[in-house]
């Protein structure tokens, strides 16, 4: 199964440091949040990675086209121009980079990688953001439900968009625009999608979380799945401190692929009457 990693935005709250590089090559502990979404997905055995492109794009390009070097040692022959490795301690990772567009949205830019997804299912999700949420699980739940799309939902203070709950069905029943005054269960990202769900897409300017979304509930076709563990994004400079202190705790939360941790709580199926989207501008 292949993963397709959002990283084309502008991440405008981090100025400070997108200025110089793309948001989701902002570090965390020394090393890229895109690294640690990635980590989270490796240890659940998804090696497979399409990475959507648009702001500095390039710079995300380079970061992997010399990821290699910087993780191992060799001896360069610089009169026959050949590269000799000694020791790779590179991740089994096999990473697609496409570029996107600058300007297009998260829609657009999930309909511009379709010819690299195949017909097959496919997790999905934003840039900038971590959690320990377990993907085995996710991708489980949402193939029971035999939903087109999952989301996962997750806690979040009031300055996003809420999901008021119900005790239904695992189902999204209606999808609104965030309220300021909401404040408990967000979308988080972290989606499982089928390919059909990307023909509700209808050009660049489509955002995922609204018209595709949305017509996936007219259709009963939105599961929602709720972590109960850790989830924090990296929106702003403060985000950022927050991620930056959990990681010089030496226990940062969303690290799964360290076996020390403790294991994650269990998530459990979410019933929902509304679904409000979390936007996602800078991804």
């Amino acid at each position: 199964m292949k993963v397709v990693i959002l990283a084309g935005g502008y991440g405008t709250r981090l100025s400070e440091h997108t200025s110089v590089v793309p948001k989701p090559l902002v570090e965390v502990g020394g090393r890229p949040i895109l690294w640690h979404i990635m980590k989270l997905y490796a240890h659940h055995g998804l090696n497979e990675f399409v990475i959507c492109c648009g702001y500095k794009g390039h710079v995300i390009k380079d970061y992997f086209l010399n990821y290699l070097p910087r993780q191992g040692d060799f001896t360069v022959d610089l009169q026959r121009n050949q590269i000799e490795t000694h020791r790779n301690t590179s991740e089994p990772w096999k990473v697609t980079l496409v570029d996107t567009g600058e300007k297009t949205m998260t829609g657009g830019r999930l309909k511009r990688v379709k010819d690299y997804l195949g017909n097959s299912t496919f997790c999905m999700t934003y840039g900038d953001g971590v959690s320990d949420v377990n993907v085995q699980e996710l991708v489980r739940f949402h193939h029971q439900q035999g939903a087109l799309a999952t989301v996962t939902a997750v806690q979040q203070p009031g300055r996003f968009g809420a999901l008021n709950l119900s005790s239904d069905r695992p189902r999204a029943a209606r999808f609104r625009e965030k309220d300021m005054q909401d404040g408990h269960v967000i979308n988080g990202g972290f989606f499982v999608v089928e390919p059909q769900a990307l023909d509700l897409i209808d050009d660049d300017s489509t955002s995922w979380e609204n018209e595709p979304l949305a017509r996936l509930v007219e259709q009963d076709q939105l599961a929602v799945y709720r972590h109960r563990g850790y989830w924090q994004n990296m929106d702003t400079l403060r985000d950022k401190a927050v991620l930056q202190e959990q990681w010089d705790s030496g226990a940062p939360p969303w690290c799964v692929w360290d076996q020390k941790k403790p294991a994650a709580p269990t998530a459990n199926v979410l019933r929902t009457s509304e679904l409000l989207p979390l936007q996602q501008p800078s991804t």
